[in-house]
């Protein structure tokens, strides 16, 4: 089973679940857990290969890597706690994983709380995933997260997220981004999947105005699933939301969930 921690509140007994990036592990939370807690009981959790689970399971998953495994990874969590719902919090690629887990499990997620999330990925993302293609087998791949994390947090207000991320990723082993990265080549189908399917999932997408590679196609999205799902885009801030603005990120999304 992946690594996971727990922080329960006598306040609430619901609960809400964080599920980080690729490259990052259950630490990037840190902004949200002392305000959280004090409505909720949160689950922190650890992917594949990534925190704690890096560190406890170097050798365990050698089949191939697929968004509906790591969901059930997050699932099989769930039911060793008993816990029977929950809201959903993801960051960047999270949101990929609590989305395949509500397109196979909807009853067990009450809300999905998607920042910085990936919907479609344009042109210039594409280019990078090529990239990546080529040069994985090549290049360590700590070259090619630096490079990937300056593509897609450019802005010197976005220095903190992307040396989070890139200290994060040095806990990675090789062998691990290859497996995760070979993921990129599942990734187009299952998001025009998403894309054209509207679960009944109250749905909220947290944004920022920098995020440029992702925000548009979001916005398009929120358009299309008006009945479930709204968006709320926080002004100077890039992709890593709940790191760069987590003041915002963390008022907003404890108002939603409140609120269902």
């Amino acid at each position: 089973m992946i690594s996971y921690s727990i922080y329960k509140t006598e306040n609430s007994n619901q609960w809400v679940t964080f599920v980080h990036g690729a490259g990052g592990s259950s630490s990037i939370w840190f902004k949200q857990i002392r305000d959280f807690q004090k409505h909720f009981n949160v689950l922190l959790l650890d992917l594949r290969g990534h925190g704690n689970s890096n560190l406890q399971q170097k050798n365990t998953f050698k089949q191939n890597y697929t968004f509906q495994s790591i969901a059930n990874d997050v699932l099989e969590v769930l039911d060793y706690l008993q816990i029977k719902t929950s809201h959903f919090i993801g960051i960047s690629l999270g949101t990929i994983v609590i989305r395949q887990l509500a397109e196979m499990h909807p009853k067990r997620v009450q809300s999905m709380i998607l920042g910085g999330a990936i919907l479609k990925m344009n042109f210039r993302s594409q280019i990078l995933m090529h990239l990546g293609n080529v040069f994985k087998y090549v290049l360590p791949y700590l070259v090619l997260y630096r490079f990937f994390a300056f593509v897609i947090m450019p802005n010197k207000n976005h220095k903190q997220s992307r040396l989070l991320f890139i200290n994060e990723a040095k806990k990675l082993y090789q062998k691990e981004f290859i497996r995760w990265f070979k993921l990129t080549a599942e990734i187009n189908p299952i998001l025009k999947w998403f894309r054209q399917q509207e679960l009944n999932i109250p749905t909220f997408y947290v944004m920022g105005e920098e995020d440029y590679m992702f925000l548009p196609s979001v916005k398009k999205v929120v358009e299309k699933h008006y009945k479930s799902s709204q968006l709320f885009v926080i002004e100077k801030c890039g992709h890593v939301v709940n790191v760069e603005q987590s003041t915002i990120f963390n008022q907003q999304v404890i108002a939603f969930i409140q609120n269902k």
